[in-house]
């Protein structure tokens, strides 16, 4: 299967069923897949008039969430191009570095984004000719080399007509034919181009629908950026697998209200998006002197009843990932009755590895069984049985793109790419993910210390926002130690004190005090460092831990 084949199918099988609904022009509109479809050829059809040539050329697309960014995408993979996804937060150096690498020919970019467009053009990028711009304005100046379209002008010259036709029917790319080179957030390193076939992403569609049941009556939430592979392939390829809708918010700020127009049967999540819906659920209960007559007569029921109806009444499931999810918060769904679940996927494998489907002994804390049309194994295991996954499947990348170095390191002499994950697998087939391999801390007895499970423990506390674990070495001894990095809760930390002293003395009594409770020794932080402006995130809300390698160290200073 392409990607391709799904909108295809589902135009055969759908016509008249919403594929997208979106707010413009100040009202709710829906396009029909067979509308859609229309838009798809003529955006394929503008991309052919700019000279840019199918399997030659990649295209890149630097959009906002729109209705525009999935056309544009689907019309370029399904003739044969090779689509590049970037954050449209990228500044220039990071512009360029992905264009030059990727040897983009064309790029289809939002109004805000055409100037760091036309900075990064400065600094050299002599495969680029096309710009296309999405958006109301005036063109920037890309330079002689690179020629500038507005996207709107453009479409309303493009028509589906049978030359059209003929073009995007004598076209259609193969299962192999790579749909998109998506960049790996670069969270220790330069980013990579990982390369994914429409046969990676609709073999992890089929095996998303064979483990949770997707239907033509559902509708994805699209809140998160599709330029990244989680909200990529489960609020669009997936929805075009089963043939659903895709439901755009307005914005982060009006998904609450948005949520209940739309009703939609799933909502895609990363845990802070999640986190924040459930604790404005809980303040509002707490507020709530009706809910608190209620759940003392035993009630809560009906408390729960009434929070699911505040999601529109439709709600099949929340999937949560890119990071783990508090169990706290995972455990306050369910107790809401909201069917909510963590799976576990990265960027080389189109993205998801693991999942808690409808046939799976689901332990909350883990994110689920791995996907049955994957292999596995645990190398260079511990004592706790915990090593290092590695898996192999349709799902999984070919490699990085021009980078053979970087794809014969990431794969082992029987062809398993190595996640760098370090996981457990239990009785039960449920998968955990201690933490990154590369993260691990070895403290001088040689113990294995993965810092995510200190701040998964550490970031349920109350008073604090946010928290980085990592080793840190002191001058003349050998291993590490554990350090921590906390940024204190602005709302709740002034109440510890009176003076910045007292509050960081007293947060860290607190914290000793759950680290002891809940923690081997050896995996107490003897450091604990206070910080009080935001972490580096990556575009998919992780901390940069390679930012902050080494800040801890006291070199020169014997402990």
């Amino acid at each position: 299967m392409t990607i391709r084949d799904y909108m295809d199918d589902a135009v055969k099988n759908y016509p008249d069923a919403p594929a997208q609904k979106f707010y413009e022009n100040g009202e709710w509109r829906v396009r029909s897949y067979a509308e859609f479809q229309s838009r798809v050829v003529r955006a394929s059809s503008l991309v052919r008039d700019l000279r840019i040539t199918p399997v030659v050329h990649n295209v890149a697309l630097m959009l906002e969430n729109c209705p525009e960014w999935e056309e544009i995408y689907l019309g370029l993979v399904s003739v044969g191009y090779t689509v590049v996804p970037m954050d449209p937060k990228f500044k220039e150096r990071e512009v360029h570095h992905i264009l030059k690498d990727s040897a983009a020919a064309g790029i289809v970019v939002g109004a805000k984004q055409q100037d760091v467009i036309a900075k990064a053009i400065k600094m050299g990028l002599p495969e680029l000719k096309v710009c296309v711009v999405v958006g109301k304005g005036t063109l920037a100046d890309f330079g002689e080399g690179c020629k500038g379209y507005l996207y709107e002008d453009a479409m309303a010259k493009a028509v589906d007509d049978e030359k059209s036709r003929k073009w995007y029917n004598d076209n259609k790319p193969g299962d192999e034919s790579l749909a998109s080179l998506i960049y790996t957030s670069g969270t220790t390193g330069v980013p990579k181009g990982a390369m994914l076939t429409h046969a990676n992403f609709t073999s992890n569609a089929d095996s998303a629908v064979q483990a949770e049941g997707f239907y033509s009556d559902d509708s994805f939430l699209v809140a998160l950026p599709l330029f990244h592979a989680f909200s990529f392939s489960f609020s669009f390829i997936l929805a075009l697998a089963c043939g659903g809708c895709g439901l755009f918010i307005r914005s982060l700020r009006t998904i609450s209200e948005d949520i209940r127009i739309l009703q939609p049967t799933t909502i895609l999540a990363v845990p802070l998006m999640a986190e924040k819906m459930y604790t404005k659920i809980e303040d509002k209960l707490s507020a709530s002197k009706a809910v608190k007559v209620m759940r003392a007569l035993g009630l809560s029921f009906i408390v729960n009843r009434g929070v699911r109806k505040a999601f529109g009444g439709k709600l099949r499931r929340m999937a949560i990932g890119g990071a783990p999810t508090s169990v706290k918060v995972l455990e306050g769904f369910a107790k809401f009755g909201m069917p909510a679940k963590e799976g576990y996927g990265l960027t080389e494998c189109s993205p998801l590895v693991s999942w808690p489907g409808k046939n799976v002994d689901y332990k909350i804390g883990t994110v689920g069984a791995i996907l049955p049309c994957m292999q596995y194994k645990l190398v260079d295991k511990d004592s706790t049985g915990a090593g290092e996954l590695c898996v192999k499947g349709p799902n999984v990348t070919q490699g990085y793109f021009k980078n053979p170095e970087a794809t014969k390191e990431a794969f082992d002499d029987e062809g398993f790419f190595r996640t760098g994950d370090v996981a457990r697998i239990d009785e039960k087939g449920n998968l955990s993910i201690c933490g990154r391999r590369k993260a691990l801390i070895v403290n001088r007895e040689g113990k294995n210390i993965y810092p995510e499970e200190i701040e998964q423990i550490v970031n349920r506390m109350e008073d604090i926002a946010e928290s980085l674990s990592l080793g840190y070495h002191v001058e003349g001894e050998v291993g590490e130690y554990v350090g921590l990095i906390v940024q204190p809760n602005e709302e709740t930390f002034p109440s510890l004190g009176a003076t910045q002293q007292e509050r960081e003395a007293a947060l860290r009594d607190k914290l000793a005090a759950l680290c002891k409770e809940r923690l081997a020794e050896y995996k107490i932080p003897r450091k604990v460092v206070f910080r009080y402006e935001p972490f580096e995130l990556t575009s998919t809300m992780k901390v940069r831990r390679g930012v902050y390698k080494g800040s801890l160290d006291e070199l020169g200073a014997k402990k």
